[in-house]
Protein backbone atom coordinates (compact mmCIF):
# COMPACT_ATOMS: atom_id res chain seq x y z
CA UNK A 1 0.00 0.00 0.00
CA UNK A 2 2.97 2.32 0.45
CA UNK A 3 3.38 2.44 -3.34
CA UNK A 4 -0.20 3.51 -3.95
CA UNK A 5 -0.97 6.11 -6.55
CA UNK A 6 -1.95 8.55 -3.79
CA UNK A 7 1.40 8.51 -2.00
CA UNK A 8 3.46 9.39 -5.10
CA UNK A 9 1.98 12.87 -5.74
CA UNK A 10 2.48 13.77 -2.08
CA UNK A 11 6.12 12.67 -2.22
CA UNK A 12 6.70 14.61 -5.45
CA UNK A 13 5.08 17.73 -3.96
CA UNK A 14 7.23 17.43 -0.83
CA UNK A 15 10.44 17.19 -2.89
CA UNK A 16 9.40 20.13 -5.11
CA UNK A 17 8.47 22.21 -2.07
CA UNK A 18 11.81 21.50 -0.44
CA UNK A 19 13.66 22.47 -3.62
CA UNK A 20 11.71 25.73 -3.97
CA UNK A 21 12.17 26.56 -0.28
CA UNK A 22 15.90 25.85 -0.57
CA UNK A 23 16.20 28.17 -3.58
CA UNK A 24 14.34 30.95 -1.72
CA UNK A 25 16.59 30.56 1.31
CA UNK A 26 19.67 30.67 -0.91
CA UNK A 27 18.55 33.93 -2.55
CA UNK A 28 17.77 35.55 0.77
CA UNK A 29 21.20 34.81 2.21
CA UNK A 30 22.89 35.96 -1.00
CA UNK A 31 20.93 39.22 -0.92
CA UNK A 32 21.78 39.77 2.74
CA UNK A 33 25.43 38.80 2.36
CA UNK A 34 26.06 41.75 0.04
CA UNK A 35 25.69 44.04 3.06
CA UNK A 36 27.29 41.75 5.68
CA UNK A 37 30.87 42.47 6.71
CA UNK A 38 32.48 39.41 8.34
CA UNK A 39 35.21 40.08 10.89
CA UNK A 40 37.17 37.44 12.77
CA UNK A 41 38.71 38.37 16.11
CA UNK A 42 41.73 36.49 17.31
CA UNK A 43 44.18 37.61 19.98
CA UNK A 44 44.71 41.40 19.79
CA UNK A 45 43.51 41.81 16.19
CA UNK A 46 40.88 41.44 13.46
CA UNK A 47 42.24 39.03 10.83
CA UNK A 48 40.50 40.50 7.76
CA UNK A 49 41.64 44.01 8.68
CA UNK A 50 45.25 42.88 8.57
CA UNK A 51 45.02 41.46 5.06
CA UNK A 52 44.06 37.99 6.28
CA UNK A 53 47.15 37.62 8.46
CA UNK A 54 46.71 36.01 11.86
CA UNK A 55 49.77 37.05 13.86
CA UNK A 56 49.23 34.18 16.28
CA UNK A 57 49.11 36.24 19.48
CA UNK A 58 47.86 34.20 22.45
CA UNK A 59 46.68 36.65 25.11
CA UNK A 60 45.28 35.35 28.39
CA UNK A 61 43.84 38.76 29.32
CA UNK A 62 43.26 42.27 27.97
CA UNK A 63 46.54 43.54 29.46
CA UNK A 64 48.47 41.14 27.21
CA UNK A 65 46.99 42.87 24.14
CA UNK A 66 47.74 46.31 25.56
CA UNK A 67 51.40 45.27 25.75
CA UNK A 68 51.48 43.51 22.34
CA UNK A 69 49.74 46.34 20.50
CA UNK A 70 51.88 48.92 22.26
CA UNK A 71 54.86 47.33 20.50
CA UNK A 72 53.32 46.28 17.15
CA UNK A 73 50.14 48.24 16.35
CA UNK A 74 51.75 51.18 14.57
CA UNK A 75 53.60 48.98 12.10
CA UNK A 76 50.60 46.67 11.61
CA UNK A 77 48.21 49.59 11.03
CA UNK A 78 50.58 50.96 8.41
CA UNK A 79 50.08 47.77 6.42
CA UNK A 80 46.43 47.22 7.37
CA UNK A 81 43.61 47.29 4.86
CA UNK A 82 41.31 50.34 5.00
CA UNK A 83 37.77 49.10 4.60
CA UNK A 84 35.93 51.14 1.95
CA UNK A 85 32.14 50.95 1.65
CA UNK A 86 29.27 52.77 0.02
CA UNK A 87 26.76 54.48 2.30
CA UNK A 88 23.91 52.25 3.42
CA UNK A 89 22.79 49.68 5.95
CA UNK A 90 25.31 47.07 7.07
CA UNK A 91 25.62 44.18 9.47
CA UNK A 92 29.06 43.64 10.95
CA UNK A 93 29.21 39.93 11.82
CA UNK A 94 31.97 39.49 14.38
CA UNK A 95 33.26 36.14 15.63
CA UNK A 96 35.51 35.44 18.60
CA UNK A 97 37.54 32.66 17.03
CA UNK A 98 39.92 31.66 19.82
CA UNK A 99 40.26 34.38 22.45
CA UNK A 100 39.67 32.84 25.90
CA UNK A 101 37.90 35.88 27.38
CA UNK A 102 34.88 38.00 26.49
CA UNK A 103 35.23 40.35 23.52
CA UNK A 104 33.17 43.11 21.95
CA UNK A 105 33.01 45.39 18.95
CA UNK A 106 32.90 49.18 18.62
CA UNK A 107 32.42 51.06 15.36
CA UNK A 108 32.31 54.86 15.57
CA UNK A 109 32.80 58.08 13.65
CA UNK A 110 36.37 59.39 13.78
CA UNK A 111 36.61 61.73 16.78
CA UNK A 112 33.55 60.28 18.54
CA UNK A 113 33.58 60.95 22.30
CA UNK A 114 30.96 59.00 24.23
CA UNK A 115 31.02 61.67 26.98
CA UNK A 116 29.93 64.39 24.55
CA UNK A 117 26.10 64.56 24.36
CA UNK A 118 26.26 66.34 20.97
CA UNK A 119 28.26 63.42 19.53
CA UNK A 120 25.54 61.01 20.63
CA UNK A 121 23.12 62.98 18.45
CA UNK A 122 25.35 63.76 15.47
CA UNK A 123 27.91 60.94 15.14
CA UNK A 124 27.71 57.18 14.68
CA UNK A 125 28.54 54.70 17.41
CA UNK A 126 27.58 51.02 17.52
CA UNK A 127 28.98 48.71 20.15
CA UNK A 128 28.40 45.64 22.23
CA UNK A 129 30.11 42.93 24.22
CA UNK A 130 29.33 39.40 25.28
CA UNK A 131 31.35 37.69 22.56
CA UNK A 132 32.70 34.64 24.35
CA UNK A 133 35.04 32.20 22.63
CA UNK A 134 33.43 30.64 19.53
CA UNK A 135 30.48 33.04 19.53
CA UNK A 136 29.34 35.23 16.63
CA UNK A 137 27.32 38.43 17.01
CA UNK A 138 25.78 40.86 14.53
CA UNK A 139 26.03 44.64 14.88
CA UNK A 140 23.69 46.59 12.59
CA UNK A 141 24.49 50.14 11.51
CA UNK A 142 23.56 52.70 8.88
CA UNK A 143 26.70 54.31 7.50
CA UNK A 144 26.77 57.72 5.88
CA UNK A 145 29.73 59.16 3.94
CA UNK A 146 32.63 59.86 6.28
CA UNK A 147 35.52 58.36 8.20
CA UNK A 148 35.10 55.74 10.89
CA UNK A 149 37.21 53.45 13.04
CA UNK A 150 36.39 50.07 14.53
CA UNK A 151 38.06 48.04 17.24
CA UNK A 152 37.51 45.84 20.24
CA UNK A 153 38.12 47.64 23.54
CA UNK A 154 37.97 44.32 25.44
CA UNK A 155 40.59 42.63 23.23
CA UNK A 156 42.40 45.92 22.81
CA UNK A 157 42.80 45.81 19.06
CA UNK A 158 44.14 48.74 17.09
CA UNK A 159 41.62 51.23 15.63
CA UNK A 160 41.13 50.01 12.07
CA UNK A 161 40.02 52.54 9.43
CA UNK A 162 36.75 52.52 7.54
CA UNK A 163 35.85 55.05 4.84
CA UNK A 164 32.31 55.41 3.53
CA UNK A 165 31.79 57.22 0.20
Amino acid sequence: MSDSIFSKPVAIMAVAGTAIFGMAQSNVSQANSSKVINLTQVGCQFVESENGTNHGYSPAKKADCVEINGKTAEKRLGAAKTLELKSGDYTFRVVNKNVPYELGFWLRSVGYDWRNPVHKLTKTSVSGGGLVQGMTKDYKVTLKPGEYVYSCPLNTTPDYKLIVR
